[in-house]
């Protein structure tokens, strides 16, 4: 057992400015970010796990309609929501997922529901669902999950054509590594909403988790990268542990969460540096937009993007005050 824990949480990346926000919404986003951290801080300054504390944090965001995740997850086209969720435990890397979950009010505690009360790693919708409620997970009506901004976005999207009929057949024959024209639900500068949290407990195991509710007006039961173990969440005590937000595409296709721990293990690199070459050296200049939260096993804390802004907590045991941030 050591002394020290660390935390850090984000609420999504993007372009997000000073200018883009008023001051009441500004302490809004603050103090959810504030919240989430304390919730799940208490939990590691009291010997929890960082399992449990991870969980916590990221349920606390999802219960708050500022974020794209449980209740504030966005409108599909057809109008509907479908959530994703993550969580990994850096013991074991014993993980669980799921994806497109439509009634859980917390999807993390579904996925944390099947990395222990089942052999699998991903659950796709219904049968997460049905876990769920197998389970006694709380599940909510869809006018739970409405909020009034999502659905101006959605309204919105569908106006421009972000979104066209006649792209189904392009969809349908394009070659597997598309290009991100091939998904204008959304336009990834602006809206990249996304939660996620990560920790180091005092018994020195790492933990992620990210939640997540797609894409505005996204079609063909589209999944990012946040679901994904090693993409958008990654957790080994001898590396670190990882959340990611961003254009969930790119995050696939440079299996980002996974890659900062390869960097970690096998070329010795702090975690700093690892989340440097890959957040910026190899995302932005293909046009992956976003960032992440990290923490290693020493409790060095990460909290690069390559975006305009990123809502962002951290604080670890060495920390007189928890740190809250949202732009550059």
């Amino acid at each position: 057992m050591t002394n020290s824990f660390a935390l850090a949480l984000h609420g999504g990346a993007g372009t997000i400015s000073p200018q883009s926000m008023t001051v009441e919404k500004e302490q809004e986003y603050r103090a959810a970010l504030g919240e989430a951290l304390a919730v799940g801080y208490a939990v590691l300054q009291q010997g929890g796990s960082a399992l449990d504390a991870v969980e916590l944090a990221v349920r606390s965001l999802e219960d708050c309609p500022l974020f794209n995740a449980g209740r504030g997850a966005v409108f599909t086209h057809e109008g509907h929501h479908e959530m994703d969720a993550a969580i990994m435990d850096g013991r074991s890397r014993a993980a669980g997922a799921v994806t497109g979950v439509r009634a859980v009010q917390n999807p993390i505690r579904a996925a944390r529901l099947v990395m222990e009360k089942t052999e699998h790693v991903l659950l796709g919708y219904p049968g997460a669902d049905a876990l769920a409620r197998q389970h006694g997970l709380p599940t909510q009506p869809v006018e739970y999950f409405f909020t009034q901004q999502r659905y101006d976005q959605l309204q919105e999207a569908l106006a421009e054509g972000r979104m066209r009929l006649d792209h189904s057949q392009a969809l349908e024959t394009e070659a597997p590594l598309m290009e991100p024209a091939a998904f204008p639900n959304e336009d990834p500068k602006k809206k990249m909403g996304t939660v996620g949290a990560v920790a180091l407990d005092v018994h020195g195991n790492l933990a992620a988790a990210t939640s997540t509710g797609g894409m505005t007006n996204k079609q063909y039961s589209r999944i990012g990268d946040s679901p994904i173990i090693g993409a958008g969440t990654f957790a080994d005590n001898r590396t670190c542990a990882i959340s990611c937000t961003g254009h969930g595409e790119f995050f696939l296709r440079a299996v980002v969460a996974h890659d900062i721990s390869c960097l970690m293990e096998y070329r010795g690199l702090s975690l700093a540096e690892a989340c440097r070459i890959v957040v910026h050296d190899k995302l932005a200049p293909v046009g992956g937009e976003g960032g992440l939260v990290a923490v290693d096993a020493a409790g060095n804390v990460a909290l690069p993007f390559n975006s305009e802004g990123m809502y962002r907590a951290s604080q670890t045991s060495a920390d007189a005050t928890p740190f809250v941030a949202i732009y550059r």
